[in-house]
């Protein structure tokens, strides 16, 4: 029989929270063709006079707000599901970052090295699809095939937005939230630019062009990150029984003046405490880990813009991360698959 193993990627920290190596890791992130899709030259201008001049120290206080005793909270989190999903598996498991150590390189190869793994489940821990997370790590892992001549197949799980399992796994993970007394939930996605919607719409007829675009059936779905959000958005409303008007979804981490998906999470949670809305929960279901996205930008900048506008509480409510349930789902996927 071929042996197999199972590699999850998620995105990436930098190495620790000072200016030098979140400068190079802002610097790989963003030189991404995927991330910022323009020609090389013109991100390299924009990436290097616009971003890492001033970026990379405001961002290194922003992790220092949340870094860990054990480190970045992305990379101690994952870590820790790894952890949990080996457990319950008898084939090897590790965790790969895009950006970052430990590299989907380095993981690929430490998993290849002796030979005997000839099947690899490749799990991308991103619900939704993005070609700045999905496409960007699935190509890593077969450049990296490629390159070093391994002889392995790669098995990819696809996004799974609306997977019965996992909307039943997420409800049930933020229920002790939801119990309490609150007025207002906001559904915060990580953003995307428009440009990222229109392109991968191949008809150039559907995705941003009708109001509707996001309910009316369309083989653009399949790559839409702005209906599978809307979609899980959907799922898990009616799962955990919200009425309409006590939830809405934003958009968050913007970045450059292209125009982005809306509306902004800061925003939306100034426009709530305008109309008298005191309790705000907050949940980022397009994050499976809690990371700088969640910890600093919601739970710490997020909670002072709406309380200087007049909120009295934000809470955040706790990614996957390693919740029993989000790593028995892992490990049920992973037997079948």
């Amino acid at each position: 029989m071929s042996k197999r193993a199972v590699l999850l990627a998620n995105l990436g920290s930098p190495e620790a929270p000072e200016t030098k190596p979140v400068r190079h890791y802002l610097n790989q992130f963003l030189m991404d063709p995927y991330v910022i899709q323009l020609p090389w030259l013109l991100r390299r201008l924009i990436v290097s006079l616009f971003v890492l001049p001033s970026r990379p120290k405001a961002s290194a206080e922003a992790y220092r707000s949340v870094w860990m005793h054990e480190g970045s909270p992305l990379i101690v989190l994952s870590e820790r599901l790894t952890l949990a999903l080996q457990k319950q598996l008898d084939i090897p498991v590790a965790m790969a970052m895009r950006y970052g150590e430990p590299s989907i390189e380095k993981q690929l190869l430490n998993l290849c090295e002796d030979g005997t793994i000839s099947e690899i489940l490749y799990l991308p821990l991103y619900p939704h699809y993005a070609d700045s997370t999905v496409t960007t790590s699935i190509e890593e892992a077969r450049r990296v095939i490629k390159k070093h001549q391994l002889n392995v197949q790669l098995r990819i799980v696809e996004p799974f937005y609306d997977h019965p399992d996992y909307i039943q796994t997420l409800v049930k993970s933020a229920e002790p939230y939801l119990s309490q007394n609150y007025d207002h939930l906001i559904f915060s996605y990580h953003g995307l630019p428009e440009s990222h919607i229109t392109k991968l719409d191949h008809s150039g007829e559907h995705c941003l062009k009708r109001s509707d675009c996001c309910d009316v059936t369309h083989a653009a779905h399949k790559t839409c990150y702005r209906h599978q959000v809307m979609r899980t958005t959907q799922c898990f409303s009616l799962q955990a029984g919200l009425a309409q008007n006590r939830y809405s979804v934003a958009f968050q981490s913007r970045l450059g003046r292209a125009k982005w998906l809306g509306p902004n999470t800061e925003d939306r949670l100034v426009e709530l405490a305008q109309q008298g809305v005191r309790k705000v929960l907050v949940i980022c279901p397009a994050f499976v880990t809690d990371c700088l996205e969640t910890l600093e930008e919601i739970a710490i900048r997020g909670e002072e813009v709406f309380k200087e506008a007049g909120g009295e509480s934000l809470t955040l409510i706790p990614c996957l991360n390693d919740h029993p349930d989000w790593v028995n789902l892992l490990a049920v996927w992973c037997r079948q698959k």
